[in-house]
Order: C-alpha cells, then structure tokens, then sequence
C-alpha cells in the first residue's frame, strides 16, 4: 500500500511539475495540463472513441468501441451543472482536452455507479507528453470539485486532493468566487 501511495505521489509530482513548466514556457493558464507519463503508469487502459457529440458538462461522456458504447462517470471529482456557474466553461474545457487527441480517449474502469455509468479515470493521449489525466486536469483547472464522498476507490484520490489545493490557491475557474458544490445545487434545485 505504502509503494502505490508513493507511486501516486510520484505521478502528480511529475505531471504538476510538468504543467508548470509548461506554464512558464507559454505563459498562458488555459494551456497547462496535467500529464501522467506512460513510464509511471503500471495499469491497463481500453482505448475508445468519443461518442461525437456526448460531452455535455464536465464529468460525464460516452465513448464507442465498433458496436459497443459505454457512459463514463469521471472517477472522484463533480463537474458543475451546465446550469450552475461554470458549467458551461467546465463543459468547453473538458472538450477542448478531448479535442487534443482527436476524440481518442484512454478508459481505466474503476467501477460501476448505482445508475449504470461505468466509473473511470480518463486519459487523453497528447502528441507531447504520453497522457493528460482528464480527472486531475479538470480540478488543478478549476473545472470540477474532487467528490470526497466517492472518491475512495479511485487510484488517484491523494492527486485530486493536491490538485484541487493548487487551484484553490491558484483561484482558478470555479475558485474565484464562492462557488457551490454541484451536490449542493443539485439538492437545492430537486
């Protein structure tokens, strides 16, 4: 247990500190992102599709494979509704990421949800870098919220908690104001 904690302390340590040197080089926020570089990633990925189209906020999307279509729930983080503040931009920037490999997308089924969705971490590969992990990059972004309360069985839980201190910090996205937890709007607009 003690090696998959450092594993993962590794990975954000070297996809963080790569999207800051990429911060630094381009000087622009909205092109930082957080890359898992393929050496340290030990799992299996499904390679899918992006169901044209299926994007509509920032933690939910279909995927095809020949006849087969999944629903992906993005493991550990709550996107705001397209309703809410932000939701919106965290639905654009979640397509500006898939966009970036052309619809291909890198599935590591976690789990299923009570509503059938198949729970993943999602990657997307990039010409420059081996894979941005969407989950992470959608929090450091400012995009979604890391979803403490079903959090527990995704891989990367320690990661979302440091990326979602760093856009805090960082007052990026959804951290410029006093946002509201998608579960809370969602309980209060039932």
């Amino acid at each position: 247990m003690k090696f998959k904690t450092l594993l993962n302390a590794a990975v954000l340590f070297i996809g963080l500190g790569l999207a800051a040197y990429s911060q630094l080089n381009k000087g622009s926020q909205s092109e930082q992102v957080t890359v898992v570089p393929q050496s340290a990633e030990t799992r299996e990925f499904e390679r899918w599709q992006l169901k044209e189209g299926s994007i509509y906020d920032g933690d939910t999307l279909r995927v095809v494979r020949g006849d087969e279509e999944l629903k992906i729930r993005f493991c550990g983080i709550d996107a705001p509704e397209r309703d809410q503040e932000f939701g919106i931009e965290s639905r654009d920037y979640l397509r500006s990421l898939v966009d970036m490999g052309n619809g291909e997308l890198m599935i590591v089924p976690i789990e299923k949800d009570r509503y059938g969705r198949t729970v993943a971490e999602v990657y997307v590969p990039d010409r420059k870098t081996s894979a941005i992990n969407l989950n992470l990059e959608m929090v450091r972004a400012g995009y979604a919220w890391h979803y403490a309360q079903y959090s527990d069985t995704c891989t990367m839980r320690d990661q979302l908690i440091a990326a979602e201190g760093m856009a805090k910090q960082e007052k990026a996205g959804i951290w410029t104001g006093n946002p509201q937890p998608p579960w809370e709007f969602r309980k209060a607009n039932k």
